[in-house]
């Protein structure tokens, strides 16, 4: 067994628990560091994905994860900070000033949401959000002098410093890119709980009756959460547009808004970690088919048939296991193991055994 005892305050508000996590987490930042000298272009592409699906889901885990607050409407702030970023560069704004401006840009346009959204509740709040996804698609269709409609946008190469950037061209400068928006993303991301702003989003997630009676302002703490969230997920829709190179209407559909949802709740709501879990299965999962596509016809001969929906069908499969066997997602899978070889042989099953009972004020909700 290991115990990790805390002798003053910094050891409890500090990122790692102790110098052994520490050390992973060093370990694992130093493989992801050494990837443009491991990985060949396509993998090393591969990785730059998932990387921007993990923006993309620390932006929903904000609003989902840690405030409660389901939404199925991300893919539209995906397209408005995709847009946004292009619109800005088109009009002669260096990148280095129009990336961050397309977040600060979706985060108002998230505000604007969150204004007629602060009394709903559950489904009701998911259809509202899933509604605004299926009306993005029109609004762009509609806006086609800034977003070029039907026929959609190409964006090329970028340029920081004089130095181009570009999915195709320069794969390994696009790479440090996103690895630098995914690094900052994630060190805000870790303070932000350790303020009082994230205690009062996972106050709002747990009760808002008792949140409120501790002094917490419920509308005015899910507004701010509506604007990081939907301002993270906006630098995650100007890479993504980056990465796609041209992209339309349909490319942020309402499947994207799902299969975030669906993301996070494979990884591990409400962690940090569960973010990067869940982005490594959505990017590595259309790869990993069409492999096992070309052994199967390699085994039993003929060539791999392309079968309709096979991704999305996998995909709901997998989160039909997790809602059924680990609601706790992949992270939470982990942290069982975790405690079972850190508190062995005292380990007891009932430790994670979820709640059925709630308090009073649950259900004045």
């Amino acid at each position: 067994m290991r115990f990790v005892f805390k002798t003053n305050y910094i050891q409890d508000i500090r990122p790692w628990k102790d110098g052994y996590q520490l050390s992973l987490y060093l370990f694992l930042l130093a493989l992801v560091f050494s990837a443009p000298w491991l990985l060949d272009d396509f993998f090393l592409g591969e990785l730059t994905n998932v990387l921007i699906w993990a923006i993309a889901g620390l932006g929903l885990m904000i609003l989902t994860g840690h405030t409660g607050q389901v939404s199925l409407g991300h893919a539209a702030f995906l397209a408005f900070g995709c847009y946004a970023n292009v619109a800005l560069i088109e009009a002669g704004v260096p990148f280095l000033l129009a990336f961050p401006l397309s977040g600060i840009l979706t985060g108002v346009a998230g505000v604007t949401v969150a204004i007629p959204a602060l009394r709903l509740h559950g489904i009701y709040l998911a259809i509202f959000t899933l509604a605004l996804s299926i009306l993005m698609d029109d609004i762009i269709v509609l806006a086609e002098p800034i977003t070029g409609g039907v026929t959609g946008k190409f964006v090329g190469g970028v340029e920081i410093f004089g130095k181009l950037v570009d999915r195709w061209a320069t794969p390994v400068e696009f790479f440090w890119l996103v690895l630098g928006v995914t690094l900052l993303v994630t060190i805000g991301y870790i303070n932000l709980l350790r303020a009082p702003l994230g205690r009062s989003f996972i106050a709002v997630r747990d009760s808002e009756v008792s949140a409120q009676a501790m002094g917490v302002d419920i509308a005015r703490t899910k507004m701010i959460s509506f604007a990081l969230s939907c301002s993270v997920t906006g630098w995650a829709g100007a890479l993504m547009g980056l990465y796609a190179g041209a992209f339309n209407n349909e490319t942020f559909s309402v499947l994207i808004s799902i299969q975030l949802l669906m993301m996070i709740v494979i990884g591990g709501l409400g962690s940090i970690h569960g973010a990067f879990l869940g982005a490594i299965v959505v990017g590595f999962l259309p790869q990993f088919l069409s492999i096992s596509k070309e052994y199967v016809g390699a085994i039993f001969g003929g060539n791999a048939v392309a079968i309709p929906g096979l991704e999305f069908g996998i995909f709901g499969m997998i989160l039909i296991a997790f809602i059924l066997f680990e609601p706790l997602g992949m992270y939470g899978r982990w942290l069982k193991i975790r405690t079972w070889f850190e508190l062995f042989p005292f380990y007891r099953k009932e430790m994670f055994k979820r709640q059925k009972s709630y308090l009073k004020t649950e259900r004045l909700r």
